[in-house]
């Protein structure tokens, strides 16, 4: 297997901290990433009913992740109930996660945690790479929004990613880059903050020449499904695009890590970036 060298290698985005080890989305996973050696810390942020900006992938208390805010298991069948945008955030932050076994990653360590504030992740991850003596992290932060979920689970895409934008210290934005699968999001975001750095995320089969075309630009960065990806496609990509970085995700397979590096792709999005470091270094 070749070794690549640090400047040749695709930068490691640490996929919600580093879900595949401690509980997603969590200071402990964030900061047990930097430790690791991540480039980008990778997180989703929702708000709560108080416009609390919450690092949390699903809008609702997750039953697989964590319990009520009064410690109690939460019915699957059930979670949406608890939507994050009607809670204050005082009330998700006594709902612990991180102490159930997650099938999905056997090896994930348990660990008594709560959902942060976007606020105190970048707080933590700057101080950790101070004092660390680490070059600094940048920050992919998705947004999560649909047309169908609007005012059930998030507000517009307006209020909602201004709140967002508002969260992130100014020092800090050269570093943030803003994911999102809803084309609305980067639209405001553009409009917004025409210097942030952009990302649209696909999940679904796509054609290089149209894939932009309902956003209206081309994206700082694309962020496919990594199954969606083939030589043939990222060399039309590069063509008809020039220097857009591509960022596919979630790839956790020594297999599938190498043949991305293989096509040249810029980044790689995984929940294991200490197998994805072993495999590049």
């Amino acid at each position: 297997m070749p070794t690549l060298s640090k400047n040749a290698r695709p930068q490691i985005h640490g996929h919600r901290g580093c879900r595949g080890l401690l509980p997603e989305n969590t200071i402990p996973a964030f900061l047990h990433a930097l430790q690791l050696g991540v480039d980008v810390l990778e997180m989703d942020v929702v708000l709560s009913a108080d416009q609390q900006v919450v690092v949390a992938h699903e809008p609702w208390l997750s039953a697989q992740l964590g319990l009520t805010p009064t410690g109690q298991p939460i019915d699957p069948q059930n979670e949406q109930a608890f939507n994050l945008f009607e809670l204050p955030y005082a009330t998700i932050r006594r709902s612990i996660v991180g102490t159930l076994p997650y099938s999905r990653f056997p090896a994930q360590q348990q660990v008594a945690t709560y959902r942060p504030l976007l606020g105190e992740v970048l707080q933590a991850a700057e101080l950790f790479c101070l004092q660390a003596g680490r070059p600094p992290v940048s920050y992919s932060i998705e947004i999560k929004s649909s047309p169908e979920t609007e005012s059930v689970f998030h507000p517009a895409p307006h209020e909602f990613t201004s709140t967002v934008l508002a969260a992130i210290p100014p020092s800090l934005l050269p570093r943030v880059t803003l994911l999102s699968f809803d084309p609305r999001i980067l639209r405001v975001a553009r409009h917004l903050l025409p210097t942030l750095r952009l990302c649209l995320l696909v999940e679904t089969a796509f054609s290089p020449a149209t894939v932009f075309s309902s956003l209206g630009f081309v994206p700082d960065v694309f962020g496919p499904n990594y199954c969606l990806l083939d030589k043939a496609i990222l060399i039309e990509m590069q063509r008809l695009y020039g220097g857009l970085e591509i960022v596919p995700w979630t790839v956790n397979e020594p297999a599938d890590i190498m043949r991305l590096v293989d096509m040249g792709v810029t980044g790689i999005t995984t929940d294991f970036p200490d197998l994805a470091l072993r495999v590049l270094l």
